[in-house]
């Protein structure tokens, strides 16, 4: 079997075109991930109940390999269908008193508001709302705006790792650190860092969720949810599912009938899977975690740097006005930018994607972000394609 190894595609043999560059939208599926979700969708298709009798069990090894990969405990993970269902789990199942407060941030990504809005609808909470712009300029400038909120008072504080727009990557350790200190809890969106971008829970955060389909090159419909065991015993699994219970499957089980509904619910994220798994989205996600593990978050990380690096310099030369923060340690494996102001963005995407350079232009920015197969000797290629682009564009 051809082993991963940073800068090559070898294991993409699927993957058209120059560079793909859109992995913080939706990565492509890499020859061991679909040659996993072949062998399950084949052992279902000979066997239907002999299929999930033999995959169910193997999904605790996927639950393992997600909890090491943000140092947590198996016991603190949830498999949830995706980012949006985790923020919701937590918004809904916090012990709200009316009238607390939930800090947000202005440019989130709107899995990490509407939940929010909803909830606060629903028990009577205050919105604070903050603006990312301090981050952006400096970590300290930031985090004492965040805690002139604090001061006043929050029950929790809501924040992605990495923005999906700008790619700014948020100081969550100082985050959680404040947070504890006035004494909010802290909750994460992470599907725009996990696979590219550390994150560790034992920084001090409370509460994650992250689907996997971007950097941890998985397929759609398939994530998770961790919950701190500290804050487990006051979790309200209000939107509970059958399987939340304690022994939930005893009844299909076993000569007698033993059927029952007052069983109690499990207590922090064992409460949260609510019915059945995505088997075959789940058993495809542990194959790319063990590509990811083989070649480390952090390496993958320096990898994509040196490739931004190089990328941004080029932009910067042709007109193009970075958003990327100065600060290394502000910095993720995305890179969000500005084009000229005589070409339109959705002209310019459209004629980069037909030349073979994938990119995505969420609210106003051309954004580019590689991965582990992208070879830093793409980048003259790529600045090539745009070179022509953009000549065709002025015409």
């Amino acid at each position: 079997m051809v082993e991963p190894r940073l800068g090559s595609r070898a294991l993409f043999p699927e993957m058209e075109g120059t560079a793909y560059l859109a992995h913080a939208a939706i990565s492509p599926l890499s020859a061991p991930v679909c040659e996993r979700i072949a062998e399950v969708a084949g052992d279902y298709a000979r066997g239907g109940m002999t299929g999930f009798a033999q995959w169910a069990p193997r999904l605790q090894q996927v639950r393992e390999d997600l909890a090491t990969l943000i140092s947590a405990e198996p016991s603190e993970v949830a498999f949830v269908a995706n980012t949006t269902q985790g923020v919701i789990d937590i918004a809904f199942g916090l012990p709200w008193r009316k009238g607390d407060r939930v800090v947000l941030f202005d440019g989130e990504f709107p899995a990490n508001v509407t939940p929010w809005q909803q909830a606060a609808e629903e028990f009577g909470l205050e919105l604070c709302w903050l603006s990312l712009d301090a981050f952006q300029r400096s970590a300290l400038e930031g985090l004492a705006e965040l805690e002139e909120v604090l001061d006043r008072g929050a029950r929790v504080v809501a924040v992605s790792a990495v923005q999906y727009k700008t790619g700014l990557r948020m100081p969550l350790a100082e985050m959680a650190a404040l947070c504890h200190v006035y004494g909010a809890e802290i909750f994460v969106d992470a599907i725009q860092a996990l696979g590219a971008t550390p994150v560790d829970v034992s920084w001090g955060i409370d509460y994650l969720s992250s689907g996997s389909h971007k950097h941890l090159m998985g397929p759609e419909g398939a994530g998770f949810v961790y919950v701190a065991e500290r804050c487990a015993p006051t979790l309200n699994p209000r939107l509970a599912g059958w399987l939340g219970h304690e022994d939930p499957v005893a009844f299909l089980m076993g000569d007698e009938p033993r059927l029952r509904y007052d069983n109690p619910l499990k207590q922090g994220a064992p409460a949260l899977e609510i019915g059945t798994s995505n088997v075959i989205g789940l058993a495809a996600l542990g194959a790319s975690l063990e590509l990811l593990s083989q070649l480390s978050v952090p390496a993958i990380q320096a990898h994509v740097g040196a490739y931004l690096d190089q990328l941004e310099a080029g932009l910067i030369e042709r007109g193009f006005r970075s958003h990327r923060a100065d600060a290394p340690a502000l910095r993720s494996t995305l890179l969000g930018v500005s084009v000229p102001d005589d070409v339109r963005l959705s002209k310019l995407a459209a004629a980069l994607r037909h030349r073979g350079v994938v990119c995505n232009t969420p609210d106003g920015l051309m954004r580019f972000a590689p991965h582990w197969p992208n070879a830093h000797d793409e980048v003259p290629e790529v600045l090539e394609v745009i070179d022509q682009a953009l000549a065709d564009l002025r015409g």
